[in-house]
């Protein structure tokens, strides 16, 4: 048996987050000494192991503590999937050598472009299916025919800024055909006001909690609550980056002025704290 120092000293995990992952059920002691001192066997420190390769792909506590706790999974079938998501990351890596090798070569291109042409016109088409024929109707009288609101729309997503921004889209989807798909068949109405119901009640939980620091359990549990909602409507592989967004837009004026009107004085600045000491 090893003490929470021990495991700290092991591994380089601090033993405020070993605590934490008590206080979850993350990662629960295998015992405790006479003295109520928390003991952890070699199975505890194999299952922290796991935990550290989840962390490493930044995937939250909350779905580490989901997939750990599934007992369709054993420890072959984790190590499975973590080994996976390693061979993911690596590719990932080798493309980006590849890219720095064509710059000190002077192959490189400087071709940031995410979509082709055939995959911007498929996302065209699938905005203006599911766009209320109102609004499509005045859109194509604007740009003069569907033609020219098609090329309009392309070359204004063609820019290196919106390239840009759907870099960072397709991160948070978990790929490209991940995000096309969720274009191609968005969210029904219904679903999507049922969803801002719950986020309502989320935020409305978390405003009234805001005497508690945003490291406490209870403001852990929310934001966390908070992200998984968001992930689920939004159909996303990693919410994480989109959260960090998220928190930084209570910093602008018309939001942090209608948050707080909602919310009650000072929730913006909270709800923006909370969720960057969740995610950071």
């Amino acid at each position: 048996m090893r003490t929470v120092k021990e495991i700290s000293n092991i591994t380089g995990i601090s033993v405020r987050t070993l605590h934490y992952y008590d206080e979850i059920g993350l990662l629960k002691p295998t015992d405790k000494s006479d003295a109520g001192y928390r003991l952890y066997d070699d199975k505890a420190l194999e299952q922290l192991q796991q935990i550290l390769f989840f962390r490493e792909f930044d995937i939250p506590l909350k779905e580490i503590k989901t997939v750990m706790e599934n007992s369709a999974l054993d420890r072959n079938h984790i190590l499975k999937m973590q080994r996976e998501m390693l061979l993911t990351k690596m590719k990932r890596m080798e493309h980006l050598v590849a890219s720095i090798d064509d710059i000190l070569k002077g192959d490189n291109r400087m071709d940031f472009a995410i979509f082709n042409k055939t995959e911007m016109d498929e996302m065209f088409q699938a905005m203006i299916e599911h766009m209320p024929e109102e609004i499509k109707k005045k859109a194509i009288d604007e740009f003069g025919g569907v033609d020219q609101w098609q090329a309009h729309y392309i070359k204004a997503i063609s820019s290196d800024g919106m390239q840009k921004h759907y870099r960072k889209m397709v991160e948070w989807f978990g790929g490209k055909e991940q995000y096309l798909a969720t274009v191609k068949n968005p969210i029904n109405k219904e679903v999507a006001a049922s969803y801002q119901k719950r986020i309502d009640t989320i935020l409305e939980k978390l405003a009234g909690k805001r005497e508690y620091s945003t490291d406490s359990f209870e403001i852990k549990e929310i934001i966390g609550e908070y992200g998984f909602v968001m992930k689920q409507l939004c159909q996303l592989k990693d919410e994480r980056g989109m959260m960090l967004c998220l928190a930084q837009t209570y910093c602008k004026e018309e939001v942090k002025a209608s948050t707080d009107k909602k919310y009650g004085n000072g929730a913006a600045q909270f709800f923006m704290q909370a969720i960057e000491a969740f995610y950071h």
